[in-house]
């Protein structure tokens, strides 16, 4: 088992930033990549970025250049930095882990609100 739990979120103005933390306790050995998915209401849950455990990266187009994956192997966690957020950011965002014998798992969820 993976436990996940996001944190970071919050309401933000047009153009701020926040850094989105997702810290990984459990069989964290099993895991290889992780990602940041997001759900706005009315929306499907979509994948805003992801990352291997070697460091290889993808973003959707919406955010290239605005947002960065990151993980730290040794503290167990996954950041997500966002810049020059838009309403459209606004979402709950989910923390994900793949494991190396095909489970997934999910975080609770954090509260992304960009409005002014």
């Amino acid at each position: 088992q993976v436990q996940l739990v996001e944190s970071g979120g919050g309401l933000v103005q047009p153009g701020g930033s926040l850094r989105l933390s997702c810290a990984a306790s459990g069989s964290i050995f099993k895991i290889n990549a992780m990602g940041w998915h997001r759900q706005a209401p009315g929306k499907q849950r979509e994948l805003v970025a992801a990352i291997t455990r070697g460091g290889f990266t993808n973003y959707v187009d919406s955010v290239k250049g605005r947002f960065t994956i990151s993980r730290d192997n040794a503290k167990n966690t996954m950041y997500l930095q966002m810049n020059s957020l838009k309403p459209d950011d606004t979402a709950v965002y989910f923390c994900n882990a793949d494991t190396f014998d095909s489970r997934a798992y999910w975080g609770q969820g954090t509260q992304v609100t960009v409005s002014s």
